[in-house]
């Protein structure tokens, strides 16, 4: 890792062990540069915005989503690359499942994103499929520990996030918190439990994880604020794939007018060329692509 990536990296482990900071998420490198003007300390992707980007579904159970369709493991990381090259502040990477079962599988995968240029990523327990919807619990443990000891080998800074999906898949709150602290405890710096939206059940995550706690907003309504949420003890907080949707609303909201009324009034809150142009110019705050 040269200089200035693990300076990238060393300050994006510093942002977990005080405060609370917000990650959004971009799909690409317009996206992801975008996020980077707007003066966020650092950017997350998004598989599901990767995934819509190349016009497949998010990664999802099995009978809805052939093999065939998921994004693989090296077009992924490809866009991972694409981003980390271009941005000035830290990346982190949604790495759903690690591409695989096996401990090892998943270890590799940190590790190539690792050399990516990533400065963090989620691991997560979802499996795909509807028989057994998570992972066994100690199958999803001895994956981040294997990803930790890897991490370990090699020397660099990485935030390690361990991700639970219990919530998402109608399990109990507190499987959720023991999954967590079972990863934490496996080597991840943070734990993540999406599907938690409310201040009754942030709250107790705070209280009952002992690590640093993730939670996605955007999914399921806007009740809560950041300092809402940062009243409540929650360390990051990101978007998931919700500023991709809300793009795509708009992508399809113009192309239903063009195509039923032949009307071009979407058109009224585009930004400008130049105001494009402006953003995406290379000396603004773009690192040299490694190799």
């Amino acid at each position: 890792m040269d200089t200035d990536r693990r300076a990238k990296a060393q300050r994006f482990v510093e942002l977990h062990r005080e405060g609370c900071f917000l990650l959004p998420n971009a799909w690409d490198v317009g996206s992801a540069r975008i996020l980077e003007a707007a003066g966020f300390p650092a950017v997350a992707t998004t598989s599901a915005g990767v995934a819509f980007s190349l016009g497949r579904p998010d990664h999802d159970f099995f009978a809805e989503q052939p093999p065939e369709d998921r994004v693989d493991r090296a077009t992924m990381l490809r866009r991972v690359r694409e981003m980390a090259d271009r941005l000035a502040v830290p990346l982190s990477a949604d790495l759903e499942d690690g591409y695989g079962e096996s401990p090892e599988t998943v270890a590799e995968t940190v590790a190539l994103t690792l050399a990516s240029g990533a400065a963090g990523g989620n691991i997560e327990d979802f499996t795909g499929d509807r028989g057994r919807p998570l992972y066994d619990e100690k199958l999803a443990v001895d994956r981040v520990r294997a990803v930790r000891e890897t991490l370990a080998g090699d020397g660099e800074p990485f935030v390690l996030v361990g991700r639970t999906d219990v919530l998402l898949v109608g399990g109990p709150l507190d499987e959720a918190v023991r999954r967590a602290n079972s990863y934490l405890e496996a080597g991840a710096d943070c734990a993540f439990v999406p599907g938690a939206a409310d201040a009754e059940t942030i709250g107790t995550l705070v209280r009952q994880i002992d690590g640093p706690l993730n939670v996605v907003m955007g999914l399921t309504g806007n009740a809560l604020s950041l300092d809402d949420l940062r009243e409540l003890g929650v360390r990051r907080v990101t978007v998931g794939g919700s500023i991709a949707r809300a793009m795509y609303r708009r992508l399809l909201d113009a192309a239903r007018e063009l195509a039923d009324r032949g009307t071009f009034s979407y058109a009224a809150d585009q930004l400008s060329q130049t105001e494009l142009n402006d953003l995406f110019r290379q000396d603004r705050g773009t690192t040299a692509p490694h190799s």
